[in-house]
């Protein structure tokens, strides 16, 4: 018997892996300490890039910094609006400006632990795409009743939603989890309970509408897929292999544990609406950004497909300044004075993970008040040379 011989095929695929590897090899990338870069090294101008630091930390959010507080100030008009997760004092004003890898600014204390409210939507939308790269899940247009079975998503509206529609916030769930109804959150500004408990339900995919009742069915359904901890998937998958802190914590609530395969396990929340979602330093944040940054590659291992991270930066087709579970600088939200291929991770209180792949530049701001960000950045972008 003859030995097969590679084909011309073949030795083009080894090819391009050596390319990748080496490209991979020829980037930076932190390792338990960043490195500082300067500026203008980096194509950047010093007295601009001062600027916008100075400007961070000027335009401070503008809600308590008893987030207790802040949250009842803010979503005093839903009602039973009440906190079920823990919270935590908030920090001041803290942030990072990473160019081509390196970090060009800092400011605050950016090795405190704060919350970070819908920012944990992206993790989650992470933890899904795991869940794809692995086959767990077959494709975002599966319906969910099909894998999760247990009555959470019955009934014919709640049986037609894809997991592409909780991805993306179009789903129009309808239900009552872990004591929370999916209309009492953030409900319209017209109408009273009967009107807003008996609404028409909307197609899945055709209206896209911020709920964090639906975006916690989703944590809930891929806990069911995985069949552990979501905070664990993170970990092992993401947050370990790019070197993150031991300090960050990903909560539910009191009432969120289910008993999964004859364990109590905790079914995470994707922000903390009422309590709960992930709490990190802003170093571990950039780390995030940084491996989306780079495509999903941290040092030459892919650790989340780049098809899952080009597709996070396509438009719904019921919003296209969103994508799935991140922010597209595109569509009625668009900053106009900022380039459109800006992505984001976004999150109550002023935090963001800004990332622009053309531009080799990612930004991690926390408590910066959300009227201010377009002009902070515009002051960063005038910083390129």
């Amino acid at each position: 018997m003859h030995p097969v011989k590679p084909n011309i095929l073949s030795y083009f695929f080894v090819f391009l892996l050596s390319i990748s590897q080496m490209s991979a090899q020829n980037v930076y990338y932190p390792k338990q300490t960043w490195e500082i870069g300067k500026p203008s090294q980096l194509g950047m101008k010093e007295k601009e890039i001062a600027e916008a630091v100075q400007f961070a930390e000027l335009n401070e959010y503008k809600g308590s910094r008893d987030l207790r507080i802040a949250i009842y100030e803010s979503f005093k008009q839903e009602p039973f609006i009440d906190i079920i997760g823990p919270t935590k004092q908030r920090g001041g004003p803290a942030g990072l400006i990473i160019k081509n890898g390196y970090i060009v600014a800092q400011w605050g204390d950016i090795n405190r632990v704060d919350m970070t409210f819908s920012v944990t939507k992206s993790y989650l939308s992470t933890v899904f795409g795991l869940a794809l790269d692995k086959n767990l899940i077959s494709s975002i247009d599966d319906f969910v009743e099909s894998t999760i079975w247990d009555g959470t998503f019955d009934g014919n509206h709640n049986k037609s939603i894809q997991w592409k529609h909780l991805l993306n916030q179009t789903s129009d769930w309808s239900g009552t989890l872990f004591g929370q109804h999916d209309w009492a959150d953030r409900p319209p500004a017209i109408g009273m309970l009967d009107d807003w408990k008996n609404r028409i339900l909307n197609k899945p995919g055709t209206v896209f509408e911020y709920n964090d009742v639906r975006v916690n069915a989703l944590s809930y359904a891929l806990l069911h897929v995985w069949r552990k901890p979501l905070p664990q998937v993170l970990k092992e998958n993401i947050m370990d292999p790019i070197g993150a802190s031991t300090t960050w914590r990903w909560f539910g609530y009191a009432n969120s544990w289910i008993t999964m395969d004859g364990i109590s396990v905790q079914s995470v929340s994707g922000g903390g609406h009422t309590g709960g979602g992930l709490f990190i330093n802003t170093y571990d944040q950039a780390r995030f950004g940084y491996l989306f940054l780079r495509n999903g590659n941290w040092n030459g291992v892919q650790l989340i497909s780049q098809e899952w991270v080009n597709a996070i930066q396509q438009s719904s087709t019921a919003n296209e300044s969103y994508g799935l579970m991140w922010w597209l600088n595109k569509g009625k939200n668009r900053m106009k004075t900022i380039p459109e291929q800006l992505f984001y991770a976004s999150g109550f209180g002023g935090n963001y993970i800004l990332i622009d792949q053309k531009n080799d530049l990612l930004i991690v701001t926390r408590w910066l008040d959300p009227s201010s960000l377009e002009p902070f950045l515009t002051k960063v972008y005038n910083s390129l040379e």
